[in-house]
């Protein structure tokens, strides 16, 4: 075989596998953004359902103090029968210290799974810097492809995995595969 039409086999494959990236960049971009808008559904819902978590537990904080004062002056008060009264009036004042206690643990809790979302921001940050290098290089690849020859026979084109729009149902593992082969 000639160094001409060794040449020429790896324009043509060169050219063959040019036209398969080509024609799977708008479904990759297109995934990207549905993963990036997944993502950021996700990560607002979390924040608004802790959000709303964050004021029960403050409004639970608030009328345990105010409870547990308000039995502990009870307790204190000499309007009300003996040893009987000041025992349950403590015991209420207890219970209602350890309510508030527990509320204060949750709120900070809550903060904590706040300050953890911001996977989204980061994952968002990285798909669309993946997303414009597709911009930017789709134009110049469809450019080359035309330029070259036609590929003498299609190869199996193999779909792009990852996660899915709801049209297209892949695996997990798929969007691994390719962001692991983008070098994420």
């Amino acid at each position: 075989m000639s160094d001409a039409s060794i040449q020429t086999l790896i324009r043509a494959d060169a050219a063959q596998i040019l036209h398969n990236v080509v024609d799977e960049l708008p479904d990759a971009r297109e995934r990207l953004a549905y993963v990036r808008s997944m993502t950021e559904q996700a990560a607002t819902k979390v924040l608004n359902l802790v959000e709303a978590a964050q004021e029960d537990a403050e409004a639970v904080r608030k009328k345990g103090r105010e409870l547990s004062d308000a039995l502990n002056r009870l307790a204190l008060s000499t309007n009300i029968s003996q040893d009987r009264a000041r025992a349950l009036m403590k015991l209420c004042a207890a219970y209602a210290a350890d309510a508030a206690s527990f509320a204060a643990r949750e709120k900070s809790l809550h903060t904590e799974i706040m300050m953890s979302q911001d996977f989204q921001d980061l994952s968002g940050q990285v798909i669309n810097k993946v997303s414009k290098m597709l911009e930017r290089a789709e134009p110049p690849l469809r450019d080359l492809m035309q330029s070259l020859p036609a590929p003498v026979e299609p190869l199996e084109t193999q779909e792009l995995g990852g996660v899915q729009t709801p049209d297209k149902a892949l695996k997990q593992d798929d969007v691994d595969d390719l962001l692991a082969s983008l070098g994420f």
